[in-house]
């Protein structure tokens, strides 16, 4: 019964989070989203990393955006739950699990958005289904998520790939506030939509959720190897508890 409660509140949190718009930099799409997910205990911890070492692995209709004269990598280790497809609820056992993305910023004419290095999850089900739907870089890891009082221990090795492990605790460390548009703080995680490639063609997904309710942070980073990149210096720290997420069908861009 209590599952069951819990379900039905962020499923209906999921879908209301349409009822707030104003923040997005273009409307949402006319045709109906078809998954809803919800984010918990995220931490964004993100790196500066010149362009040029960007560049290379980023299709060439992407233009990699920059803010303060560099391009930036984040690492982005949470737990997603309530992951449902539109219309139903959570399935029991299927619907949560850990997840950790690597990622960096981009852009396709008008439309900002995220370019995943990779996407690595303790659901192997997921990892294979979200292959398949959003051509995604998609890995099945063994993962942990351990919390002591507020810090959580986080562990992650890819198990397809030796030696790509991210190995970490972390914290929030001062209250809730909300990115400013043009900050750092919003570049790093105001994104409404991901880039892929389907079949060698640019392809993209459009996702909502309402504004990133955004804490400092504190972080021990042990192992960062999941970067394909060399990552140099302390990284830029956020927080999240919660975000409720809705996210449209993968489509190809014009050629």
């Amino acid at each position: 019964m209590i599952q069951a409660v819990f379900d039905l509140d962020a499923a209906a949190r999921q879908a209301r989070s349409l009822e707030r718009l104003e923040h997005r930099p273009w409307p949402v799409p006319p045709r109906g989203w078809v998954m809803g997910q919800t984010w918990e205990d995220l931490l964004f911890a993100h790196w500066r990393v010149p362009v040029e070492e960007i560049r290379p692995h980023v299709p060439p209709g992407l233009e990699v955006e920059q803010h303060d004269d560099t391009a930036w990598l984040g690492i982005t280790p949470f737990r997603l739950t309530s992951l449902r497809a539109r219309g139903t609820l959570p399935l029991p056992y299927l619907s949560s699990f850990l997840e950790l993305n690597v990622r960096t910023y981009v852009r396709a004419g008008d439309k900002p958005g995220i370019w995943f290095f990779s996407l690595d999850a303790s659901s192997r089900a997921a990892v294979e289904v979200a292959r398949r739907t959003y051509r995604l870089p998609y890995f099945h890891a063994r993962m942990s998520a351990n919390r002591r009082g507020e810090s959580i221990d986080y562990e992650c090795a890819r198990i397809e790939e030796a030696g790509r492990v991210f190995s970490g605790s972390y914290r929030p460390s001062g209250s809730v506030s909300y990115a400013e548009p043009g900050s750092l703080e919003w570049f790093l995680t105001e994104r409404y939509c991901l880039y892929t490639t389907d079949r060698g063609v640019l392809a993209r997904a459009d996702i909502h959720h309402e504004l990133w309710p955004l804490q400092p942070a504190e972080a021990t980073i042990e192992l960062a190897s999941i970067s394909p990149l060399e990552l140099r210096g302390e990284p830029v720290l956020h927080f999240s508890r919660r975000q409720d997420v809705v996210i449209w069908p993968l489509e190809r861009l014009p050629e």
